[in-house]
Formats: C-alpha cells, sequence, structure tokens
C-alpha cells in the first residue's frame, strides 16, 4: 500500500499520496464493475440490437463484443496494475507518451472524459426512464420521453450526485448491496425467459444470414456499437485505482471477472428474450424485460422487478460517475486542467467539482435520444481513450522494461492486436455524423491544449518534463522543447 500523506487522524494510513483513501477491496471492485457495465443497457438495447443484425443471430454480436471487451480489458488489467492511480487512462497516457508530446495525450483524454464519461451516464438515465414509463402513466409516449420524463430523469441525476458525497467506504458498501440488487434483477428476467422458452423461436435465424452480403454482416458493425456500449464499465476500478487495496492483485481480477460474468449473463438475457417474445414484437418493445416478466409472472411480479431493474440502472451511472469523476482531478494534480478539480472535500476525501460537473452533463445529455448519445459517446471514447491505451501498452513495455508489472497482459501482443482491430472496426462502423463531431472535439482540444501549453511554457512552447512516477526511482529529467 502507499504511503500516507499525513499522519493522525482516522484512516490516515489507508490514504493514497494523492489523498484518496485505500478502502476497495477485491469484492467491492468486481462489484463496482459490474454495476456500472450491467445497469439500464441490455435491457433497452436488446430490441435495437436484434433490429440492427436482422434477428436471432443477433446473440453472436454479443459474444464477438465480449472478445473484444476481454482483449481489452487485458490491456487495462496490465495498465492499471503497474500505473495504479486515480483517473485510470489519463495516468498510462501521462506516462507513455510524455517522452514525444509532453502532456498533449493526457490532456486530451481529460478533455474529452469530461464529456463521453458522463454522456455515456445519461444513456442510463435515459434507458431508467423508459422503464420508468411501464410503472408511472405520462412518463414516456409515442415520441419518446415525455417532459415529465426528463424532469424526473433530471431529479434522480440530482439524487445520485448528492448519494456521492460520502466516504469512499461507504460509497463501496453501497455499490455492493446495488450490485445484489442488479444481479437479483437480471437472474429474475433471465429465469422467466426460460420459463416459456422457445428454442424455435430463439434459433431461427434468418436464412442467408451468415451468408456474403447476409443480414449479419451487413448489421454487425453498428450492432458491436451498441454490444461494447453495453459491456463498458469493467475499466471502472481501474479509475478508482488511487482508492483500491493491493491495485497489483485487485484491478486485473476485477476487470476480468467482472467481463466474464457479465457476458455470461448478456448472452444467456439475449437468447432467453429471443425465445420468449416473437421477433416482430421484440424489434419495436420499449421495455421489454418488464414484458418477459409479465408473460411470465403476472403484472405485480413485472412491476415489482422492474422497480429492481431502475434501481440497477441508477447504481450503473452511480458507480460510472464515482469512477470518472477522478479523471479531471488527477489532471488538476498535475496541473493539466482547471485548478478547481484538484480539490478534495474537506471531510469526506472525494473530488467535489469532479462531480459536480459530470453530474451536470449527465443530466444534460438526458434530454437527448439514447441512440444519439451513445454514438457520441462511444465515438469519442474510442478514438481518445481505447486506441491510445493500445498503444500506451506498447510504448510502455519499450519505454519502461523495468516498471513493476504485477500482472502481465497473457499472450501478449495477441490480445492487444484483436483490441486495436476491433475498436477500429467498431470507431469506422459509427454514424458519420459522429465520427466527423468526434475528430472536431479532439482538434478543439489539441487548440485548447496548445493555449494551455503557451501559457505554462511547456512542450512545444518550453522544454517537456519526463517523470517515471512509478518506477522504482522515480526519476526525473527535463528535455529541451525539441520533439
Amino acid at each position: 500500500m502507499s504511503s500516507p500523506t499525513r499522519s493522525g487522524g482516522p484512516g490516515a494510513a489507508d490514504l493514497s499520496p494523492t489523498g484518496l483513501e485505500r478502502k476497495i477491496g477485491p469484492l467491492q471492485a468486481t462489484a463496482i464493475n459490474m454495476t456500472q457495465m450491467c445497469g439500464i443497457g441490455p435491457f433497452v438495447t436488446i430490441p435495437a440490437m436484434v433490429a440492427t443484425m436482422g434477428g436471432p443471430q443477433a446473440m453472436f454480436g454479443w459474444i464477438i463484443g465480449a472478445i473484444i471487451a476481454l482483449a481489452d480489458g487485458l490491456v487495462w488489467a496490465e495498465l492499471g496494475a503497474a500505473l495504479p492511480g486515480a483517473g485510470g487512462t489519463y495516468v498510462y497516457l501521462r506516462e507513455a507518451f510524455q517522452y514525444r508530446t509532453g502532456r498533449l495525450m493526457p490532456f486530451l483524454f481529460a478533455w474529452s472524459a469530461v464529456l463521453f464519461i458522463p454522456l455515456i451516464m445519461s444513456t442510463g438515465i435515459i434507458g431508467l426512464v423508459q422503464y420508468l414509463g411501464y410503472l408511472i402513466p405520462g412518463v414516456t409516449g409515442d415520441g419518446g420521453t415525455t417532459p415529465l420524463g426528463k424532469i424526473i430523469g433530471i431529479a434522480i441525476v440530482v439524487v445520485i450526485v448528492l448519494a456521492l458525497f460520502r466516504r469512499i467506504g461507504q460509497i463501496s458498501k453501497l455499490t455492493t448491496g446495488l450490485f445484489v440488487i442488479m444481479l437479483f434483477a437480471v437472474l429474475a428476467v433471465i429465469i422467466a425467459a426460460f420459463s416459456h422458452f422457445s428454442g424455435a423461436q430463439a434459433f431461427a435465424f434468418t436464412p442467408g444470414a451468415f451468408g456474403s452480403g447476409g443480414a449479419f454482416w451487413g448489421g454487425l458493425g453498428a450492432g458491436l456499437v451498441i454490444a461494447i456500449y453495453d459491456y463498458l464499465g469493467y475499466n471502472t476500478s481501474a479509475y478508482l485505482g488511487g482508492e483500491v487495496r493491493n491495485p497489483g492483485r485487485t484491478l486485473p481480477r476485477s476487470i476480468i471477472y467482472s467481463i466474464l460474468g457479465i457476458m455470461s449473463l448478456y448472452f444467456l438475457l439475449q437468447v432467453g428474450v429471443l425465445g420468449s417474445i416473437p421477433l416482430d414484437e421484440l424489434k419495436s418493445a420499449t421495455s421489454v424485460a418488464s414484458s418477459v416478466l409479465e408473460q411470465a409472472w403476472g403484472s405485480v411480479t413485472a412491476k415489482v422487478i422492474t422497480v429492481l431493474i431502475v434501481i440497477a440502472a441508477i447504481g450503473s451511472v452511480f458507480a460510472g460517475l464515482l469512477g470518472g469523476s477522478r479523471v479531471p482531478f488527477e489532471a488538476a494534480r498535475d496541473k493539466v486542467f482547471l485548478p478547481v478539480f484538484a480539490k478534495l472535500h474537506p471531510r469526506l476525501n472525494l473530488p467535489t467539482a469532479g462531480v459536480l460537473t459530470m453530474g451536470v452533463i449527465t443530466a444534460v445529455g438526458s434530454l437527448f435520444t439514447l441512440t444519439d448519445v451513445i454514438n457520441a459517446a462511444v465515438t469519442v471514447l474510442v478514438i481518445i481513450q481505447s486506441i491510445a491505451q493500445v498503444a500506451a501498452i506498447v510504448v510502455l513495455r519499450h519505454r519502461q522494461p523495468r516498471l513493476n508489472r504485477p500482472y502481465r497482459q497473457w499472450l501478449y501482443p495477441v490480445p492487444t492486436i484483436i483490441a486495436l482491430a476491433g475498436w477500429v472496426y467498431i470507431y469506422v462502423s459509427s454514424t458519420w455524423l459522429s465520427i466527423i463531431l468526434s475528430v472536431a472535439w479532439i482538434l478543439l482540444g489539441v487548440v485548447a491544449f496548445l493555449i494551455y501549453a503557451a501559457a505554462e511554457k511547456t512542450w512545444p512552447f518550453g522544454p517537456k518534463e519526463i517523470r517515471d512516477a512509478f518506477a522504482s526511482a522515480g526519476t526525473t529529467t527535463t528535455e529541451g522543447a525539441q520533439a
């Protein structure tokens, strides 16, 4: 465990050098990941997945998405175990790219993460409001979420933000409780689906779907955008690397276990739903889980478990904002982001500005449509996080070969190559509008960085500070302004 930054007072020995408390153990870390992964996502995207891929063959889209997620998870596992700091990717990009481009890459990540992390969380709010429509008349209508639904969504964001204002030890226990609720809700829907399951219906693949130009291949790219969105969250514990006990062991296990666990649940859920709801009805369903439950056990039981699904969705947003708020905190500590984000709550040891800012953006994002937000969030994430991390693991193996790596990626570099190919395919399969907006956002970030670099007189307008923060010697050197 890292040395404390101050002595005395309760829990001082559990403080990391950043002032954050190391209170998250293996069970809590895995629960945080799985809770963030399986919020409302699969319950609202199964119909879209089936429609996009043209039928029951959509189940294989989940499997391919899981392979990409697992390959990428092994990238996260090595980086997280070796560089266990608050902010996850921010730390990895800072350490890997400082040699060539100074602070550019970590700046761009912090710049983008403040946008895409809460956008992903806003999809959870949009989805849970859809399910509230099953319980509360007037929340949803033919055109989607009504003004009442949008107000309720914003109110839920406010409640989640307020719930985050507590110590990390309390938060990890709360998240574990939310994880249990999520697991119960998902298993209930799976059991309900298989209680009146038709194998012939579930596996009635569209004729010619897997042939050249078939429905499977035609919809795979767009389907993977949906699938990978549903798997996102396996990295949440890595964002909390500064608050995890024994991160060299805890982070790799929490990432790998959560992906394997959610992959199994998603596949069973997808197959069960396909075998219990007619295809034409499924493609247009807005609360598919509630329909499955009502068909199996009646409306009263369906409403009770739908409440649990909504709570699970709230838990997902809670866990996502918990991890995401640590990104601007670490960047601000490095003076790469606004100083206000570096301040911790004086009593609760949490990054106040990060929690509040991401909460506001989540509330705004919840006012848009689900598919638009998913595409916008995933494309920005892929270009500045996922592909950049693939480069980071290669660069760090070359630049810092003696870095302590408690976990080394299995079969390296095969998972890294699979992750890279998967992310590139997902990116080019997104809508053109999302791709254009993601590139524009990055270019705007480059301009913002140049303004910052000129003011701070750092690269490319000054020297580069090379700081191997996680090397055993913790060396710092300064190079000239040349690349």
